[in-house]
């Protein structure tokens, strides 16, 4: 784990004995090289030990300057062994007077959301059925043995290679959602053995990396939605989303790709290409350029068992053929579930949300059935997973009517769709995209004018969006 940032000249007082700081103090902590957290009231200065982080650098970076506790509490399943290897950073704690939240975060929510925490945590909601996960995996490699023995017992034709790709893509979708929970370390009670069977499952059976997964998917829980910090919001200026990005680049004249066309090309890049082209692209250059090299073997082992299974019967060509084709199905799959219960959400900067009010307006759930539980990996009950991401996922029905309580207790908005509901938002979406050609345009011709008139010597960026903030909201739309 490393031993630890460097000390300030705060440390301890003349007594020896640990600084207490204010927020205000925590808070002028937070840019690269100098971050410090505050989880149950201490203070630790991770400045240099993010770089050892097994989350990854930015996932702690992203609670610089704030009180990280829940995310703590959620991603670290041993957490007496955590806070042992985290002494050594510890410089101190909060002042008396200070309160546990920073930024006038409600105390009684937060409080009562750590009280159910450990509710469902004594009611074994937190307990792993080993049958539930053994079936699972049996099933994907039931899978994938039946596309197999079709191609050698029916043949390459047209018709028999569009089912066996059916059944490839269905395999490599349900072997998605087994990775996510072994990645997330909700299935057994050793950590090693989590870490172990993802690797097997994302690298042996998916040809992915474990290690880009976690640096991308725990981003993803600890700040949902959230720009600059949430990956799975950063469309590699592809698209603008939500209803801020649209006006920063308008202002900023960000002319990457032809936005007020976003709405006709989404389908086509968005959807299809994301697991075949971007993914595919960035596991390969990720595990070179950060030299996991445990994982490429994973990784190669994927690649040699399929093409020694289907060159034997299509060729080189026609197997690589088939390969993208349950790509491209699978790419449908994945965007489809995981986006119905947060593209349509909320996405915007950092607001320093409490965790469940955070985690509520960035997701929402999904009506349960046996088939959505197994279409979509249990991601149906999205805010039960997201503010327990260890939480073992046939539990997570045990969870939802607690949470749904607190939510209402709170004024905090629990929602939840029909599938076809959920896939008809993600089709909104597309007009939402629309809706923003106009807005986008608009934007970048006031700013145009703007400085023109008034120059950005004068104001600078940041001004100039104040300035045209009012005229931007006379511009609105559905």
């Amino acid at each position: 784990m490393g031993g630890g940032g460097q000390q300030t000249d705060r440390i301890a007082d003349t007594n020896g004995r640990f600084g207490t700081y204010t927020w205000e103090e925590v808070q002028k902590h937070t840019k690269s090289g100098d971050q410090w957290i505050v989880v149950e009231r201490k203070v630790y200065n991770v400045s240099q030990w993010v770089k050892r982080h097994p989350g990854g650098l930015r996932i702690i970076g992203h609670y610089a300057g704030e009180d990280a506790t829940d995310a703590f509490n959620a991603f670290h399943p041993n957490l007496q062994l955590v806070r042992k290897y985290m002494k050594p950073l510890l410089i101190g704690e909060l002042e008396a007077s200070e309160p546990s939240q920073d930024r006038q975060k409600n105390g009684a929510l937060v409080e009562d959301f750590r009280a159910l925490r450990e509710r469902l945590e004594a009611e074994g909601c937190f307990k792993t059925q080993p049958l539930f996960f053994i079936l699972h995996l049996g099933h994907i490699l039931l899978l994938e043995a039946i596309a197999l023995m079709m191609v050698w017992y029916f043949g390459t034709g047209w018709i028999n290679t569009a089912i066996v790709a059916v059944i490839l893509a269905t395999a490599q979708s349900q072997a998605g959602w087994l990775q996510h929970d072994f990645g997330h370390l909700s299935v057994f009670k050793n950590s090693r053995w989590d870490h172990l069977l993802h690797k097997f499952v994302i690298g042996y059976l998916k040809g992915a990396s474990a290690c880009w997964w976690n640096h991308r998917h725990f981003q993803h829980h600890a700040k949902p939605n959230i720009l600059k910090k949430d990956p799975d919001v950063n469309l590699l200026n592809a698209f603008v989303v939500g209803k801020v990005q649209p006006v920063e680049y308008g202002i900023k004249k960000i002319k990457n790709l032809p936005y007020n066309h976003q709405h006709k090309y989404f389908f086509f890049i968005g959807p299809p290409l994301l697991i075949p082209v971007y993914f595919q692209f960035q596991i390969f250059h990720n595990m070179i350029a950060h030299g996991l090299w445990v994982d490429l073997v994973w990784c190669i082992s994927y690649y040699v068992r399929y093409f020694l299974c289907y060159t034997q019967f299509y060729g080189v060509l026609w197997a690589v053929l088939l390969f993208n084709i349950v790509r491209f199905m699978e790419s449908h799959w994945f965007v489809w579930v995981t986006q119905m219960s947060h593209i349509p959400m909320d996405i915007d900067y950092e607001k320093h949300q409490d965790w469940l009010s955070m985690q509520l307006v960035a997701t929402c759930n999904i009506e349960q059935s046996y088939f959505n539980d197994w279409f979509s990996g249990h991601l149906n009950f999205q805010i039960e997973h997201h503010l327990f991401p260890m939480m073992p996922r046939h539990n997570y029905w045990r969870a939802a009517p607690r949470v749904r309580a607190l939510c209402d207790k709170y004024g905090v908005k629990y929602q939840e769709k029909s599938l076809y509901e959920a896939f008809a938002d993600i089709v909104r979406y597309d007009a939402h995209l629309k809706s923003l050609a106009p807005k986008y345009s608009y934007v970048t011709t006031l700013t145009n004018n703007f400085i023109i008139c008034c120059g950005w010597g004068q104001f600078g960026p940041d001004s100039v969006f104040r300035q045209l903030e009012i005229q931007v909201n006379l511009f609105t739309f559905s």
